[in-house]
């Protein structure tokens, strides 16, 4: 089950991307004064206390605007409301309650979704200015005075936030069932993938309207298990991204990642490898999620013997930074190779939920560490006192040593190769965490 979704909402330049910034802790999205600047990423990880949730960032909602750019930052923003668990309107304290707050407001409270009411610019330290109470206007209960700027105010915000979010639950009605998210680029042939399963497959549940009007998540019982896959609108490059049209597919996708356990990084056999795939993948990698490098249109392709073999030597270069995936030809037109597909996924699935006992992790870090020795720098070496496995999905190994910056990068790698030996984890990044004993 995916974390908690919390969508950041407003009319344009009342400070959402600062605020979105400040509360997960790193320059994510563009801050501009223009209103509906493009943003390179809108949807992070948030973490407050002993919660966790996805915090996504929208662009400004003008409710009655003609203008096409403003148009489609509002459809993105009711995207990110109808997939939300939890709002937060956002205000700005400068300007008052305007028309356009009513309006978002009144938008907000017909979702029937819990909101948290932030007035954001409030920059004093002490009692807030007596304009402050204005926004009670907007029937949306207490607000909370916020300064993005400074910080003023963000613990209460978050704390407002987490007391309205779902109770998390890790086992659901969905547990068993592996969620896939079919990424690429347009015109890839994602969607022909998941008419031909749907098509082909005598044992589908169900299809169930997904974030958006253009995806679909079709659940499918087979003999190779349960699944929920999920169909994502093509990712274009940056430059392609026409604000009038495509704006918020990126959340989308970027949505779809968050949700699945297994990616399949959906690549057009046509036209080879593209900078946009390597993108399209690292995205998938960063979350750490479980990957399969799947090179459609494999039919539509001239080959002989050898083709596939330079072709496979060819992308295991390109996407070195994520050798752990395996790459499978496919043809969602014809067909082939499909069932191995659903193989793959299943076996990739399980890598990705493998837990490894302390015992063995450290039998095999005493055999590596004597194999190659640990480094060391101006006399003083590396020690590692021991390893462990506290989490999955993707597997992560916490270090103990005594100096972390001793712990090189090189020697990381060569430890994690060494995992990879003895466990398998095909098709699933490794965390490594390094801590100093006594952290």
């Amino acid at each position: 089950m995916g974390l908690p979704i919390v969508a950041l909402v407003g009319r344009p330049n009342v400070g959402k991307s600062a605020l979105f910034n400040k509360l997960v802790g790193k320059r994510i999205s563009i801050v501009e004064d223009t209103p509906g600047v493009t943003r390179d990423r809108i949807f992070a990880e948030c973490h407050w206390g002993d919660y966790r949730f996805m915090l996504a960032d929208t662009g400004g909602i003008e409710p009655h605007s003609d203008d096409l750019i403003l148009s489609q930052m509002r459809r993105q923003a009711q995207l990110a409301v109808e997939q939300a668990d939890v709002i937060v309107l956002v205000t700005d304290l400068k300007s008052g309650v305007t028309a356009n707050d009513m309006d978002v407001a009144s938008m907000l409270l017909k979702s029937g979704k819990p909101i948290v009411l932030c007035v954001n610019k409030v920059d004093s330290i002490g009692q807030v200015p007596p304009e402050f109470y204005e926004f009670y206007n907007l029937g949306l209960g207490d607000p909370i005075a916020v300064s993005a700027v400074h910080g003023h105010g963000t613990g209460d915000l978050l704390d407002a936030i987490c007391s309205l979010l779902p109770e998390f639950k890790e086992e659901d009605e969905d547990s068993e069932k592996i969620r896939v998210a079919i990424i690429g680029k347009p015109n890839a042939g994602k969607s022909s993938l998941i008419n031909y399963i749907a098509g082909e497959e005598r044992a589908i549940v169900s299809d169930i309207a997904g974030t958006t009007r253009d995806a679909i998540d079709t659940e499918i019982s087979n003999q190779y298990g349960d699944f929920i896959f999920i169909d994502t609108a093509g990712i274009r490059r940056k430059s392609r991204i026409d604000d009038r049209v495509e704006k918020y597919s990126v959340l989308r996708a970027e949505m779809a990642v968050e949700r699945a356990d297994v990616c399949v990084i959906m690549i057009d056999a046509t036209e080879g490898f593209t900078e946009q795939d390597s993108k399209i993948a690292g995205m998938a990698h960063e979350s750490g999620k479980a990957c399969i490098i799947a090179v459609n249109k494999w039919d539509a392709v001239d080959k002989d013997d050898k083709t596939m073999d330079r072709m496979r030597k060819s992308l295991m270069e390109d996407f070195s930074f994520m050798s752990y995936a395996p790459i499978i030809f496919i043809s969602a037109k014809t067909g082939q190779r499909v069932d191995r597909l659903f193989e793959l996924i299943k076996y990739v699935s399980q890598q990705h939920s493998m837990r490894i006992s302390t015992g063995m992790l450290n039998d095999l870090l005493a055999e590596a560490t004597a194999r190659v020795q640990p480094p060391s720098d101006k006399g003083k070496r590396l020690r590692i006192y021991y390893v462990t496995q506290p989490s999955t999905k993707p597997p992560t190994f916490v270090f103990f040593v005594n100096r972390a910056e001793l712990f090189h990068f090189s020697y990381q790698r060569y430890l994690e190769n060494q995992i990879r030996q003895t466990f398998g984890l095909e098709g699933t990044p490794i965390r490594i965490i390094v801590r100093e004993r006594g952290e």
